[in-house]
């Protein structure tokens, strides 16, 4: 890895995070999310299958968690029609211990999230002058795609398959794949969005296909700019911050 990659993949407490179990991960991220505001009191959880494809792990594990959050009082279940695994009533809030290895990586996280955007600022650039016809239509696909997904997991896949399409028509491949390790590592640290967030995320997808489309990349990158610089407000913060 070059040396603009190196320290924020490389650091204490990213290697802290490695060391939990996909188990722990999984129940870090939904209990911090609960701590944090961005899953609410009674909000229903998407279907395991979406959660395990949003968090990067396997069905098993995401039912073994839910279902260790229901027992911690994070989570409950309900049985019947409207029921499956919800935000407890009056979830219990700091209960899970591995959360600490999320907030203890906060100044990580945003060394990755500049790495992420010098990098996707000059893939965007070159996408804007390479870009063709087919890569367009994929990224307007994509982006009608988000705008009917129904919770932040489905929406998740898709985001991540935008933003590897758009480096993806800049045509430099070792760009890429510098920028998919680092934004792998900052998927890591993600964490369930209120829908109406990811909305609004999805408008700036549409403001830099349309940039992109007419070769404009002094406004795509622009746009790239605002679009990564909110995660130093939203990433492992309230959104309300």
């Amino acid at each position: 890895m070059d040396r603009l990659s190196a320290p924020a993949l490389t650091g204490p407490a990213l290697t802290t995070l490695r060391r939990l179990s996909a188990l722990d991960t999984v129940r870090a991220r939904i209990a911090l999310a609960v701590d944090l505001g961005l899953l609410a009191p009674g909000e229903s959880l998407p279907p395991g299958p979406e959660i395990a494809i949003a968090l990067g792990v396997g069905e098993i594990t995401v039912r073994r968690a839910l279902e260790s959050l229901c027992v911690d009082g994070v989570l409950e279940r309900r049985r019947g029609r409207g029921g499956g695994t919800l935000v407890a009533s009056e979830p219990a809030m700091g209960v899970v211990a591995e959360i600490a290895a999320y907030t203890g990586a906060a100044a990580e996280v945003h060394e990755l999230i500049d790495h992420r955007l010098a990098l996707e600022a000059g893939l965007v650039h070159l996408a804007s002058v390479h870009r063709t016809d087919e890569a367009v239509v994929e990224l307007r696909d994509l982006v009608s795609s988000m705008d009917k997904a129904s919770g932040w997991a489905e929406f998740h896949e898709l985001d991540a398959r935008f933003h590897m399409a758009v480096v993806e028509a800049s045509g430099l491949a070792v760009g890429v794949g510098r920028y998919a390790a680092v934004v792998r590592e900052l998927y890591r640290y993600y964490l369930p969005y209120p829908l109406e967030y990811l909305r609004e995320s999805n408008r700036e997808h549409g403001e830099l296909v349309t940039a992109i489309e007419r070769r404009n990349a002094v406004e795509a990158v622009a746009v790239t700019c605002r679009h990564v610089e909110v995660l130093h407000r939203t990433m492992l913060s309230s959104h309300s911050a």
